[in-house]
């Protein structure tokens, strides 16, 4: 697996920071994408106590959430504070109704190092935030550890067919990075399996958005802090003759008067095993041999 550009931490929180007022009323797909995640929830049985919210986001799933399961407790996690407000405002009870149920829980951190305790979890749920991080393999490998024994993990991501238009139109520009890559289902699916999950789940499922103009794609993914912040970017701004080249670049896609922007939306779900026990009830320790 070729190793993606990495992205710089800093400025990914600053992009969110600054998207979050706005983010709401741009983010139709996400938001699409949380409301089919949450009906596949309807084929699996679980009863969490405590769920973890991890990249929340303005809390888009909160409210699906906490009525699937009144009585578990909810921490929403997000590297961006605002992201996190904006979520306690739209889904802030009266105090007399937080009463009768759990409270969320607002932690700020990045999903690469949780700061949260082993086996304190019971239901992970990530829609639309592990493109963000860097090494896929420890975001994972955190989830399966803060994950109780026969807790269960459901994600969404975006695969490499993402934004494949814009991709190729910036290829001819330079040879800096202007869209990120994404990471395959096949290779989620692997990595799942070396974490050591346990009957994992997949599947993908593509969508097509429409604008009149490559600018205005731009501002959509700018609206939802999908800026470029990576390490690799270019330096500086780009300029007007990059723009109209990409624009030009683009063009020949234009169908019925717009342009499309394909979004490849991988899902999955898998479990942390409960223990293998032996026939006279001790836990078996698999030892692997060192490398």
């Amino acid at each position: 697996m070729k190793p993606a550009p990495q992205f710089d931490k800093r400025l990914l929180r600053q992009s969110f920071e600054r998207a979050a007022p706005g983010y709401d009323a741009a983010a139709v797909l996400q938001h699409e994408v949380c409301r089919r995640m949450d009906e596949r929830l309807d084929l699996i049985k679980h009863q969490p106590r405590t769920i973890l919210d991890a990249g929340s986001g303005t809390g888009n799933a909160l409210s699906a959430l906490r009525a699937r399961y009144p009585e578990a407790r909810v921490i929403a996690f997000d590297l961006a504070l605002p992201m996190l407000r904006q979520g306690r405002e739209k889904t802030q009870a009266p105090w007399w109704k937080s009463l009768l149920k759990p409270r969320i829980n607002e932690v700020c951190g990045d999903i690469e190092q949780l700061p949260l305790a082993t086996g304190s979890v019971d239901l992970v749920w990530s829609n639309l935030a592990l493109q963000w991080v860097n090494d896929p393999e420890t975001a994972f490998a955190e989830f399966h550890r803060v994950l109780a024994p026969g807790g269960l993990l459901m994600f969404s991501t975006f695969g490499p067919d993402t934004l494949k238009e814009l991709r190729a139109a910036f290829s001819g520009v330079d040879q800096h990075t202007h869209v990120s890559r994404f990471i395959d289902l096949h290779d989620i699916g692997d990595i799942l399996v070396q974490r050591g999950f346990a009957d994992p789940v997949m599947d993908m499922e593509p969508f097509t958005l429409t604008y009149s103009n490559v600018r205005a794609v731009m501002r959509d993914l700018k609206a939802i802090g999908a800026h470029n912040v990576t390490q690799s970017r270019p330096p500086g701004l780009t300029g007007k003759s990059r723009l109209r080249a990409v624009e030009q670049a683009y063009e020949p896609l234009r169908r019925e008067g717009k342009l499309p922007a394909t979004f490849e939306v991988v899902y999955g779900h898998a479990w942390k095993p409960l223990p293998r026990l032996t026939a006279s009830g001790k836990r078996v320790i698999d030892i692997k041999p060192a490398t």
